[in-house]
């Protein structure tokens, strides 16, 4: 008995490790999990300490920020820092029914539905980056290439549009240069 025991608990905590997210060498976070700390709404004010934006379109609990279809509006948030050059940006998302929200950066739009992700599933996470290189931007999920754009050079933060259906992203990082 005292075996099974001893073997329950290296399980428990070999898994509990397996689940420890660490952000990969030379990448900041975007989004510290607790609250906005570091976004803005798209007329510039701070977010920093709130745990909800948009009457709760968005929301932050459990280090996940949550965009709620329940409440109506097609808003916008930023990150308060703003990326020129090249930048390479990752994260989690889940898509919920209906998903169709958007992505803005340096000027560009992209937008997470089908079919533009492909193979696109409700509930399961996927990642998701963006990589822009001098002057092309790549959109990649689960690895695969989706997009390549000519980005354009004007600095601006990540931007996350609530429009349509659910979706939570998690992990949101960022590596410059």
């Amino acid at each position: 008995m005292r075996a099974i025991v001893i073997l329950c608990v290296v399980a428990a905590a070999i898994t509990g490790r397996a689940d420890d997210f660490k952000v990969e060498e030379g990448f900041t976070p975007l989004f510290n999990g607790k609250d906005l700390t570091g976004w803005k709404t798209e007329k510039g004010e701070s977010l920093d300490g709130k745990t909800e934006a948009f009457n709760g379109r968005f929301k932050v609990a459990d280090g996940v920020l949550t965009l709620d279809p329940a409440v109506k509006g097609d808003v916008k948030i930023f990150t308060a820092k703003e990326f020129a050059g090249n930048v390479h940006i990752k994260f989690e998302f889940k898509p919920g029914p209906k998903c169709n929200n958007d992505l803005f950066l340096h000027g560009l739009k992209f937008d997470i539905k089908s079919p533009d992700v492909k193979n696109l599933k409700e509930g399961e996470w996927h990642t998701f980056e963006i990589v822009l290189v001098g002057d092309k931007a790549e959109y990649k999920c689960n690895g695969e290439l989706l997009k390549t754009m000519a980005a354009k050079g004007k600095a601006t933060g990540l931007g996350i549009r609530a429009e349509f259906g659910a979706i939570e992203f998690r992990r949101l990082r960022v590596k410059e240069g």
